[in-house]
């Protein structure tokens, strides 16, 4: 069936195979973006059946407003063909294109444009206006609304959904005997910030903040727990945390960016068992399996999860130091390398 959005375009439950296929790929770039912490919109450029350039949301990490998905997904295509004239190309994206988008597909000379998920709020093919079909204009370009429509607009609100849990939990209370890392420690550092979560509702915590990295875009899907070792936190499994395998990279408390109880009293092997315990029931779907270094085998003995045992990744000094601005914060690794009778680390050896 489709619908006129009473302005020449159309928004079609009816769709191409190609048409779907092409917007596939558009929104694996939309996921792209969210694990940058950019508004999830991607965008392709097809022309004769092939993919001429693919791109995401880039403004925060270029500093550039028109960076969208659609001008990064044109400039690039433009390159590639040698003519910023594509009028035997599609453009596909996630969102309906705003003013600007929709200007620059226009004076790229598109044959069509196919989105997604229509922006009621901005878009400029249909929803608020239509500059595709002005006939002032002195082009006018076909557009196909609604393709996979859903699917574009979950990844949307999931993204917003995170934001909104992540600017809540930044508001939760810091316990008098605890010390929480400012989030400017993690300034130009390559950090995911968008994969961040936080609680405080585990019982375990009573009140402290748990911050773990989860790189799912969809959460029905049973993810691998990855646990730090000693002398690192979450950060050490980017890699893992960039794969297409579904990954949750936890921080103790006192470790990353956990909330850090001051005390080393307060540290027991016990109470870290807990709350990672209450953790791993918190996760849905059940994990499939721990990942951990051996060196926190002592605590993990009692968890019925299967174990993976890993060699950790060994981080940048700045990326390692970072959730610790003092010796103040370092009360949990000081305690469980005590309680694991783990010997310290020795420093590498200074260049001369």
């Amino acid at each position: 069936m489709d619908g006129d959005l009473g302005d020449g375009s159309t928004m079609s439950q009816a769709h191409s195979a190609e048409d779907m296929g092409f917007m596939q790929l558009a929104l694996r770039q939309a996921h792209a973006a969210a694990q940058a912490g950019e508004v999830p919109v991607g965008a392709v450029v097809v022309r004769a059946g092939q993919v001429i350039a693919a791109s995401h949301n880039a403004p925060l990490a270029s500093h550039d407003p028109t960076a969208h998905a659609e001008v990064n997904a044109m400039r690039a295509a433009a390159q590639a063909l040698g003519n910023y004239r594509l009028d035997d190309c599609t453009l596909y994206v996630t969102l309906e294109p705003c003013a600007m988008c929709s200007g620059a597909a226009l004076h790229a000379r598109f044959k069509r444009v196919v989105f997604g998920a229509p922006e009621p709020k901005t878009g400029a093919a249909g929803s608020v206006l239509n500059l595709f079909t002005n006939e002032q204009l002195n082009h006018q370009t076909q557009v196909t609304g609604g393709v996979l429509a859903d699917d574009c607009a979950q990844v949307l609100q999931a993204f917003f959904e995170q934001r909104r849990t992540q600017q809540q939990q930044s508001k939760v209370p810091l316990r008098d005997d605890a010390l929480r890392t400012p989030d400017t420690r993690l300034d130009g550092l390559d950090v995911p910030r968008a994969l961040s979560h936080f609680t405080s509702d585990l019982p375990a915590l009573d009140g402290l903040r748990l911050h773990w990295f989860d790189n799912r875009t969809d959460a029905q899907v049973a993810p691998h727990v990855y646990l730090h070792g000693l002398d690192g936190w979450s950060a050490q499994y980017l890699p893992e945390l960039q794969s297409a395998q579904p990954v949750i990279a936890v921080d103790l408390p006192g470790f990353g960016w956990s909330d850090k109880p001051k005390k080393v009293a307060t540290h027991r092997l016990a109470w870290h068992t807990h709350v990672l315990s209450e953790f791993l029931a918190h996760v849905h779907p059940a994990p499939v399996a721990l990942h951990a270094p051996r060196s926190m085998a002592p605590l993990l003995a009692s968890l019925a999860l299967p174990i993976h045992w890993v060699e950790t990744t060994h981080l940048s000094a700045a990326l390692r130091d970072a959730p610790y601005p003092d010796p103040g914060h370092m009360a949990g690794p000081r305690a469980l390398r005590t309680l694991l009778a783990a010997p310290a680390p020795t420093p590498p050896p200074k260049r001369s």
